[in-house]
């Protein structure tokens, strides 16, 4: 066993650097292989005559409906292209090619592949990256997702429309293969089952690969857990079944006062607590929509101290909103103390968190019109600044909040400082800003008048590659057209265009002679 681990640790450091060492080389070997290409063409453009030859068949000997041929089936081809980019794009939201490029060719040549959900489980285990190292900018687990079978799936049963995209469930996959599953290597037979189905396309697939764990063992809690968040269509029955799942993690490893030893001796046990931390915050997350929402902070404040390191899962987020659900304003403004400092990352939700606290202090009694005779009070000035600063890190959320856009269904993930984090915050603080006499107006006021024009980052703009090959489409079918109608001027136009393109390697090529003795070159021919 200590053989094996010790070896380990050296095979990821090998592949590195022999991955490394290959994008180094092929960057070189293919500047080499141009430059000989280069070499080879001015050696052999005399004595094979290429300049006479590529004129006399490209220009001379070719008809003019071969280019009418060309032209028309290199429009066809990118059209066809075209077509397929924007049917990708539409249903998926990115490009093809683009995708399968940075897939497939950027690890190739050295580039470095950004996951998404990075970071986002790691913390469990005490193995993180500081916290000051997380950009802001990035896709994160929306730390309040909804139920997909008690709460998403109410939407498709009533419109027959999907409420989430791929994109976001194939980031969910993703998030509970490595929250769930571990190292693939160490795979127990139902494990390897429940990987495949977080994978699946189909809920009814998903749900399926689940059952058929439970059946390889009846202990398998993660299957519990897929069956709670997909076939259980309320919060009761979601409920029974995370508890069942819970009972099930406690019975056969969890021990309270040993977890953090036994996950230092046991890799293997990783995937245990971290499957036993997500259901123990699902369950908190169902007792805060039943109502029970003293028994819900409690859960919630017990984790927090249970597993110190979890900030990165944002629990916090959860705690701050069953309190303001409570009014117990005192609480939040402690909780806000301890994650509301400059070196963390901020989120919407502690930004117009700390907005509303300063903001329902004066709100009841704020008047723009006594403001602008008295000037703003200490009290007044810090709540416009707390404003400020909350608009400055997510302009998109006070749109939102003044119900001046539609909210919808918030998704999975969210991207901070984005429209997606400003849906999910709207969406379950609203009403806390609609209890706060005055909030609402205070923060129209402020927001109106110092923000007229609010971002649209992230702006979802069309990809390179469906612009280029609709340009190459066009310019293509322009030319086929010009080409069939007038052909003898698009001949004229054809010599004229290549002897324009082939003038500078002309020219390279006199002033290389010139340098260079004629006998070298005489000799070079030979060889």
């Amino acid at each position: 066993m200590e053989d094996s681990t010790g070896s380990n640790p050296q095979s990821p450091g090998f592949t590195e650097k022999l991955k490394s060492w290959l994008s180094w080389s092929w960057t070189y070997v293919c500047f080499l292989w141009f430059g000989m290409v280069l070499i080879m063409l001015y050696v052999l453009w005399s004595p094979l005559k290429l300049q006479e030859t590529l004129t006399s068949v490209f220009l001379n000997t070719l008809t003019p409906k071969f280019y009418v041929a060309l032209t028309g089936t290199s429009s066809l081809i990118s059209g066809l292209i075209l077509i397929f980019e924007w049917w990708y794009f539409r249903k998926y939201g990115t490009s093809f090619i683009e995708q399968v490029s940075v897939s497939h060719l950027r690890p190739l040549l050295g580039g470095v592949e950004s996951s998404s959900t990075t970071g986002l489980f790691s913390s469990v285990n005490g193995d993180a990256e500081p916290r000051p190292s997380v950009s802001e900018c990035k896709v994160w687990r929306n730390p309040l997702n909804l139920f997909r079978g008690a709460e998403y799936n109410r939407y498709t049963w009533v419109t027959g429309k999907e409420p989430l995209t791929y994109y976001d469930m194939n980031l969910s996959a993703q998030d509970h293969q490595t929250f769930f599953t571990g190292d693939t290597q160490q795979l127990r037979p139902e494990d390897a089952v429940m990987q495949k189905a977080w994978r699946e396309r189909n809920p009814q697939a998903r749900i399926r690969a689940a059952y058929q764990a439970i059946e390889i063992n009846h202990q398998c809690a993660a299957a519990y857990v897929l069956l709670a968040e997909e076939e259980a269509t309320t919060i009761t029955e979601a409920e029974r079944l995370f508890k069942k799942a819970l009972s099930i993690g406690k019975d056969g490893f969890y021990s309270t006062k040993k977890a953090h030893e036994i996950f230092s001796l046991c890799n293997t046990a990783g995937k245990d607590i971290n499957l036993l931390v997500y259901i123990k915050r699902r369950l908190a997350m169902c007792a805060r929509k039943l109502g029970r929402i003293k028994e819900a902070v409690k859960m919630m404040r017990d984790l927090m101290k249970e597993f110190p390191l979890l900030g990165m899962l944002n629990i916090h987020e959860n705690l701050l909103e069953a309190l303001l659900e409570l009014q117990a304003y005192a609480d939040v403004q402690a909780v806000l103390a301890k994650y509301d400092d400059i070196s963390l990352p901020k989120s919407a939700t502690i930004c117009y968190t700390s907005a509303l606290l300063k903001a329902r202090a004066v709100s009841d009694k704020f008047s723009p019109e006594a403001a602008s005779r008295r000037g703003l009070s200490t009290a007044e000035m810090n709540a416009v600044e707390a404003i400020h600063r909350a608009v400055e890190f997510n302009p998109h959320v006070p749109k939102y909040l003044l119900e001046m856009k539609s909210l919808i269904l918030p998704p999975e993930h969210i991207l901070k400082r984005g429209d997606s984090e400003a849906v999910a915050y709207a969406f379950f603080h609203l009403q806390h800003w609609k209890r706060a006499e005055g909030a609402l107006n205070l923060l129209h006021c402020t927001w109106e008048g110092t923000f007229h024009e609010v971002s649209v980052y992230p702006k979802k703009e069309l990809p390179f590659f469906i612009l280029f090959t609709a340009g190459l489409c066009s310019f293509t079918a322009m030319l086929a057209m010009l080409t069939h109608q007038f052909p003898e001027l698009m001949g004229v136009f054809a010599k004229a265009f290549f002897s324009t393109l082939f003038a500078p390697l002309g020219f390279f090529a006199d002033k290389m002679e010139s340098f260079m003795p004629s006998s070298f070159w005489h000799q070079l021919t030979r060889i």
